[in-house]
């Protein structure tokens, strides 16, 4: 137990290092603007000594003129020299002000630009990393010690300037107290030591407490969600499960409670005693100083100036202790922020130069093609291998979890194989740029996201460079059938969509489908992706959509994965997975004349019709 106390002081102490680096983050962001905040600083810091020494010398003038009242050029029965003292301290307080006027405001400006700039940051940096990143735990706890640290990041800036202003200011108020005596500066650092190890302690257990909380924060943010979203509040109420959400989130957030009670009552206590020892160090050098006024020693205003000089010394030293060890812990969740720039996608070393050949000529190969996610021993697909040739339309079917939407993950670059190896005309897929291949692939998802935009916007995301394209946006629409939605709204494609923000307007499923499926008619693609996309639309509706894509995927390449065996129907061949590997692979009639799997689930559909 003996070594915790260095070892948190030391763990501070490296965190330190972080903080040029996120200087030059400032710096990068706003230069002239931290010049001005670091100017505004030394001259505010300059100015306590000289106020200090201004009040000194008014008490000795005037304890002066009571003695030997002036009797020439005196103005009010004051000399001109008191007068000009008094005026000096005047413009120096107005100075004051002006300072701490012009330092908050560069630091508000400063703050919310680094704020706005480390979240642009974050979100740049996550969508570099692997899909597959995002699906595991540890990554997630990682992002959100990132994401939720703003606040704390912008008041590191502000505390490393305050402290450096403070640095300077106690050095200029060293060389008052040296100048008359050198031991009531000893007294004052040998006053602060206990309250910065008491604090340098107690802001590591704090940061710890923090940090091994970090997944029951998430959830308590994720029930603080659902216990109150249009997004969930359909199956809150039918299944009753508001006393449920409740009492799970308040048996957690209790005992988050107990947690830091227990640390606050004892940090609380400490800080007590600690404040106690260095305001007895002040009264006890009060005393002194006073002593050598009376005997003689020092003059009256010498000591006002040591007494405010030693008043503010205190003060400013406990506010630096603090300070600075808050300093340290904010530090390690600056370490928490650079921790996760540092984590880097696992395909970055797989990236490739070429770009895709305009237009494909062989198409894609699969080559015993295997992936299993990080950490699992289970193969999601093994040993696949097939061919989707320039122009052909190929469905994909298989029971839920028969590795269909990985299949199309692999094949979109989003996931890399674990064996294997996937061709485009000849080449592997890992060899183009992953942005060219990315955009030459149209891809619509079963799970596509709702996104709380405007109408028009959340069709422009298929094709985001085109979304001042008012006439493509309006045509992806017509050709999804998403038109007919977008009339109905009020404000029509510059409708936002969705309950979360004020005047937005939420749509039924199949019409989100409708939104989201005109996504795909934004992007000139040579390979068309469609996972189920037409889960959400009746019959009627899912009949004229396919006959539309039919002229959408004429002459491209296109997967399609589909539970509907009439719509299955439409692909040149299909191919049937099971458990990750494949099974059957022809024609709708070459399937049905194996009499296999896929035979026997279509007689099973087609039952369901008669």
């Amino acid at each position: 137990m003996a070594d915790k106390p260095s070892k948190k002081l030391r763990d501070q102490f490296e965190a330190l290092r972080n903080v040029p680096r996120f200087f030059r983050m400032i710096w990068a962001v706003a230069p002239m603007l931290s010049l001005w905040n670091v100017v505004f600083r030394l001259l505010q810091a300059a100015l306590p000594l000289t106020m200090l020494y201004v009040g000194k010398e008014i008490i000795d003038v005037t304890v002066a003129e009571i003695q030997h009242p002036p009797l020439d050029h005196a103005i009010l029965g004051l000399s001109p020299a008191l007068w000009g003292w008094v005026l000096l301290e005047f413009v120096l307080a107005v100075l004051s002000s002006l300072l701490n006027r012009a330092i908050a405001l560069t630091d508000s400006l400063l703050g919310d630009l680094v704020s706005n700039d480390s979240s642009v940051q974050i979100i740049r940096h996550a969508a570099t990393l692997d899909l597959f990143q995002f699906e595991d735990a540890a990554f997630y706890d990682k992002l959100e010690r990132a994401r939720t640290q703003t606040a704390g990041r912008t008041a590191l800036m502000s505390m490393v300037l305050g402290q450096a202003q403070d640095i300077i200011t106690v050095l200029f108020l060293s060389g008052g107290l040296l100048a008359f005596n050198p031991w009531l500066l000893l007294i004052l650092v040998i006053a602060v030591i206990p309250a910065f190890v008491g604090e340098t302690r107690f802001n590591h257990e704090s940061y710890s407490l923090t940090r091994s909380w970090t997944p029951e924060r998430r959830e308590l943010d994720y029930l603080r969600y659902i216990g109150a979203s249009n997004e969930t509040a359909k199956e809150i109420k039918i299944f009753g499960l508001e006393g449920f959400i409740a009492e799970r989130f308040k048996r957690i957030s209790d005992q988050y409670y107990l947690a830091n009670q227990k640390l606050a009552i004892k940090r609380a206590a400490w800080g007590s005693l600690f404040g106690a020892v260095g305001t007895a160090s002040y009264y006890a050098a009060y005393g002194f100083v006073i002593w050598q006024t009376v005997r003689g020693h020092i003059t009256l205003g010498a000591l006002t100036f040591l007494a405010g000089a030693f008043r503010q010394m205190q003060s400013l030293l406990q506010v630096m202790v603090i300070r600075f060890s808050r300093i340290g812990e904010t530090a390690l969740y600056l370490q928490d922020y650079f921790d996760f720039f540092a984590i880097k996608p696992l395909s970055a070393e797989q990236a490739g130069k070429k770009r895709l050949p305009r237009p494909m000529q062989q198409g894609i190969v699969f080559e015993n093609v295997g992936f299993k996610y990080p950490e699992s021993e289970v193969w999601a697909i093994r040993n696949l291998s097939f061919t989707l040739h320039s122009g052909e339309k190929l469905a994909l079917v298989g029971e839920n979890g028969a590795g269909k939407t990985t299949l199309v993950k692999l094949l979109a670059n989003l996931y890399q194989p674990s064996e294997g190896r996937i061709l485009l005309d000849g080449i592997d897929l890992q060899e183009y740029q992953p942005e060219d291949l990315r955009g030459q692939i149209g891809i619509i998802f079963q799970d596509y996201v709702r996104f709380m935009f405007k109408a028009s916007e959340n069709i422009a995301v298929g094709n985001i460079e085109e979304k001042e394209n008012a006439a493509r946006i309006e045509d992806a629409a017509h050709k999804s059938l998403a038109d007919g939605v977008i009339s109905g709204l009020p404000k029509q494609y510059e409708q936002m969509l969705g309950k979360r923000f004020l005047g937005g307007v939420d749509l039924s499923g199949g019409q989100w489908q409708k939104v989201a499926l005109a996504r795909a008619y934004m992007r000139d693609a040579q390979l068309i992706i469609l996972d189920e996309p037409t889960a959400s639309l009746d019959a009627r509706a899912e009949h004229e959509v396919f006959l539309r894509f039919a002229a959408l995927l004429k002459g491209r390449a296109a997967v399609l994965i589909s539970h509907r065996f009439s719509t299955v129907r439409m692909a040149d061949r299909i191919l049937f997975l099971e458990n990750g590997q494949l099974l059957e692979l022809g024609s709708h009639e070459e399937l049905l004349a194996q009499g296999g799997k896929y035979a026997e689930l279509f007689r099973l559909q087609a039952k369901g019709y008669v």
